[in-house]
């Protein structure tokens, strides 16, 4: 096989539209664009969620609530998780969670909160801790480390 001898295989290249090139071509007259109106006009372009003038949706809908721009996201694990996933004596912070997959990619700040029972004695640092988690971790004889 030589490098002339190499064609595409058959149907994997279409030939392209040629339209407004007499009324036998089947795409003559008005080319494909229909009779009147704004898309059959040369240089028409609409705006996406253009409505025809009418007041668009995202207009219509009220508004409400605020987001605020100092909101902090936390990334949340339970207790029960803890107790699955960690041995007696083990250090539970950010770096463990990740590294046993429990807590994703992504740079959130973390926040122990007090769903499920623990019995083992954990040393868990995090950003935030429910009072109810801070408060079950040490009856288990774990240690709470609020990390800045």
């Amino acid at each position: 096989m030589k490098l002339h001898e190499l064609s595409p295989n058959p149907g994997s290249r279409k030939r392209r539209k040629r339209v407004g090139r007499g009324d036998s071509s089947g795409l003559g007259k008005t080319a494909g664009r229909g009779e009147k109106g704004q898309k059959s006009r040369t240089g028409s372009k609409i705006r996406p969620f253009f409505e025809g003038g009418q007041i668009p949706l995202f207009r219509r809908l009220p508004k409400r609530g605020f987001n605020s721009a100092d909101h902090i996201e936390y990334a949340l694990v339970n207790l029960n998780v803890l107790e699955d996933n960690f041995n007696a004596g083990d250090v539970v912070d950010a770096e463990a969670l990740r590294a046993k997959g429990l807590l994703g990619k992504s740079e959130k700040m973390v926040k122990v909160l007090a769903n499920g029972e623990i019995t083992k004695a954990l040393t868990v640092k995090a950003e935030k801790f429910s009072a109810a988690a801070a408060e079950k971790i040490a009856a288990a004889g774990g240690k709470v480390e609020v990390v800045e």
